[in-house]
């Protein structure tokens, strides 16, 4: 074999190697998604891209608080990137703004959120094995609260956000 027939063979090797890989993280171990609108800033940004974990939750349940990637529950052929506010067999009421689980005296506890939301919703009671979402920027988020279908099943997150890449890196939580 001549040594130009040799080098393109390896080529494409390396080609092949790296869409078996691509095509493999993508679909098994990674969500690449962008962020579509202003729903979750401060968190993160319009046209953000960030990295979601589809093996976060292979031996743990999702928890309050996760910023997951899921199809939009009305119209699934969308995805939507909301944080979870409601665990399943969760009660969960909004008043003055103020999210309140299962009667709590006290309000959740939520430092990221953008600016002091307002309304009142609920109350909502999570069934078994969905969850409540609601994005960080309440007074413009289409969230749990105005969907047809308001809750999401566990088997429809694809996975937890862990990281914007783009336009710079942060680590998210």
């Amino acid at each position: 074999m001549s040594d130009k027939k040799k080098e393109i063979l390896d080529w494409v090797k390396v080609i092949l190697a790296a869409v078996a890989i691509s095509f493999i993280l993508n679909n098994f171990v990674i969500v690449n998604a962008q962020v579509p609108t202003g729903s979750m800033e401060n968190t993160v940004m319009t046209k953000d891209r960030v990295f979601a974990n589809r093996l976060s939750y292979l031996f743990n349940d999702p928890q309050r608080g996760d910023i997951v990637v899921f199809p939009f529950p009305d119209d699934e052929s969308v995805n939507y990137l909301k944080r979870i506010i409601g665990l399943p067999g969760d009660t969960v009421e909004i008043k003055d703004g103020k999210v309140y689980i299962n009667n709590s005296k006290e309000p959740l506890k939520e430092d990221y959120l953008k600016e002091k939301p307002t309304g009142s919703y609920g109350p909502y009671k999570v069934p078994a094995d969905s969850y409540f979402m609601m994005g960080d920027n309440r007074n413009i988020s289409l969230d749990s609260r105005f969907w047809n279908h308001p809750f999401v099943k566990k088997e429809k997150i694809l996975g937890k956000v862990v990281l914007r890449y783009y336009p710079s890196i942060k680590v998210l939580k």
